[in-house]
């Protein structure tokens, strides 16, 4: 990602990691996608995000291989989406641990402000990034639904890799996951 000092070619895999998954807006893009809110205006929306600023970081996500634009047709129109990578849903345990942690270590400005990794296979909450501290199973984006108590009053499922344009518009729109 060219938004600092290039660190894909340094010896440290934390250092080559943190180039593609170090900056908070790249972050905040793939929480939109996993939530099956990939179309621009819909991310923009919700994250408050000037054009140049997400265009920027949609653009380094797929130059990355996390994400894949998809075409839609909005009825007049074909336009681009953003669908997740099967790379990209491997980021989910990294997403997830900065959940938890911030869960655990940081007040939240409100009781609304609060969210939680479940496993949708028991329907537990898990404070584990990759597995669930209820089943023990192995956390994927199939199989994981995040709550966030600003969103919606029930957790939402997430996108997947195989998810289709359609099914993510489906899901974006039924989950309150547009601003």
């Amino acid at each position: 990602m060219a938004l600092r000092s290039d660190w894909s070619q340094r010896n440290c895999s934390m250092a080559r990691g943190l180039d593609i998954l170090g900056d908070p807006w790249g972050m905040l893009v793939l929480r939109e996608v996993f939530f099956g809110n990939g179309r621009f205006e819909a991310m923009k929306n919700r994250l408050g995000a000037a054009d140049s600023v997400l265009s920027h970081r949609l653009a380094a996500l797929v130059e990355s291989g996390l994400l894949a634009r998809q075409p839609y047709d909005d009825g007049g129109r074909t336009r681009q989406e953003y669908a997740l990578t099967a790379k990209g849903e491997d980021a989910l345990p990294v997403l997830n641990a900065v959940v938890l942690w911030s869960e655990k270590h940081l007040p939240a400005p409100s009781e609304q402000a609060h969210m939680f990794v479940i496993h949708s296979g028991c329907g537990q909450r898990t404070s584990s990034a990759d597995s669930c501290t209820a089943c023990g199973e192995r956390l994927t984006a199939g199989n994981t639904s995040w709550h966030s108590l600003t969103r919606t009053s029930d957790p939402v499922r997430l996108a997947t890799a195989a998810s289709t344009p359609a099914t993510l518009a489906k899901t974006s729109s039924q989950n309150g996951t547009a601003a």
